[in-house]
């Protein structure tokens, strides 16, 4: 054994191998078109490792899913542990990482809205995941609206938050001077004057 590893590494790897790969196939080609003998095909391994792993393939959705979240969250974190005590600078900054995002090459939409459109019944612990990062984009919004003192925060979270999703959905298409940009303008046009820079 290398320095470093422990006797529980091969079965981690094996989990992670399982996980990158679906989550590249789930995300570039969608959960349904994506059979389980694909992705043990492509990660090499046996079907009973993969079965050990994800019982079912929801449930390996559900992992590819909150995979994604936590890149998200964890990308939103960064860049309020940057600004914090300037809500309005932090604002301006996490619309530009999304707006990034969103320019970044492969990119094929916001994988929660992917997953909600795929999945209508709310008990699919998928969407449950969806939904749940819905809820949670509008509490930080309403959170830097607060910080920002506007009036009505989750009005203000509900709208910006609408046009995010706009914008993951529509990615590079319908922005001609860039996602970043035009959610920065958007985002400005929602502030009442008196909360402007």
């Amino acid at each position: 054994m290398k320095k470093g590893e422990s006797a529980q590494s091969p079965v981690l790897d094996t989990r992670e191998r399982i996980l990158r790969t679906a989550s590249e196939l789930f995300y570039r080609e969608g959960t349904r078109a994506v059979g389980v003998d694909l992705i043990v095909a492509q990660s090499g391994v046996a079907k009973t490792s993969l079965y050990r792993h994800f019982a079912t393939k929801d449930d390996l959705i559900e992992a590819f899913l909150l995979r994604e979240d936590e890149d998200f969250w964890r990308h939103w974190d960064t860049v309020a542990a940057e600004h914090k005590g300037a809500p309005r600078e932090e604002l301006d900054a996490q619309l530009q990482w999304l707006g990034e995002r969103i320019a970044r090459p492969g990119y094929r939409g916001c994988p929660q809205i992917n997953i909600a459109a795929e999945y209508a019944d709310d008990k699919h612990p998928a969407r449950k995941v969806a939904v749940a990062h819905k809820k949670e984009m509008r509490r930080r919004l309403a959170e830097l609206a607060r910080a920002m003192r506007l009036d009505d925060p989750e009005t203000f979270a509900l709208r910006l938050g609408t046009i995010i999703d706009g914008a993951l959905s529509s990615g590079r298409a319908l922005h001609a001077h860039g996602p970043a940009r035009f959610l920065q303008e958007l985002a400005q046009m929602l502030i009442p004057k008196k909360g402007r820079k």
